[in-house]
């Protein structure tokens, strides 16, 4: 896998960090949470604009996400509010722990966050297949609508669905507040 510019590898980042850089990941807290590069801080992407000016620039910034899509649009929106030595990690967290290095975990409790979003679709899919085959045809459109999301989801990156549910109480992080908008923070 090679590098470019904008991206750091796992390995280059774990002989960096030692030696100063600034880790920000840019995951919803129920993420962060389940797992974590121990010393990274938690922004969540959609915090980034308003919570820039917490970002210590005096030393090199790597953003991470859990693959590295969001970490490349965090980058960007860095980038754009005039943080220069910014970098994303390669394939997230799954590349670090891909290549064996350790993780940190806040807590026990809820199941992780994708673990729900499985479970949620794939209920949401078994029932609509019953209440299809058992009491109208008309219900085979809830599979078709999870279909969609799923569809949307591995298109874009972008999956409603486990926004929603990092937002549900049982997900919540100590010290997390939500808004009635539904908007959580740290």
């Amino acid at each position: 896998m090679s590098t470019t510019p904008e991206t750091i590898q796992p390995a280059e980042l774990k002989s960096l960090l030692p030696s100063g850089c600034r880790l920000i990941d840019v995951r919803e807290p129920v993420e962060h949470a389940e797992e974590h590069i121990v010393g990274a801080r938690l922004i969540p992407l959609g915090k980034l604009e308003e919570r820039a000016g917490d970002i210590d620039r005096s030393t090199p910034v790597v953003v991470m996400c859990r693959s590295g899509k969001r970490g490349a649009e965090a980058m960007e929106k860095l980038q754009a509010m005039g943080i220069a030595d910014v970098r994303n990690l390669e394939g997230g967290i799954l590349a670090w722990k891909g290549e064996g290095h350790p993780v940190g975990k806040s807590r026990g409790g809820a199941m992780p966050l994708m673990q729900q979003v499985q479970l949620t679709i794939g209920l949401g899919v078994l029932t609509g297949a019953i209440l299809a085959l058992t009491v109208h045809p008309n219900w085979v459109f809830l599979c078709a609508f999870f279909g969609a999301g799923l569809t949307m989801a591995g298109s874009t990156g972008w999956c409603g669905l486990a926004i929603l549910m990092s937002k549900m109480p049982w997900n919540r992080v100590a010290g997390q507040t939500c808004s009635a908008s539904g908007n959580c923070s740290l």
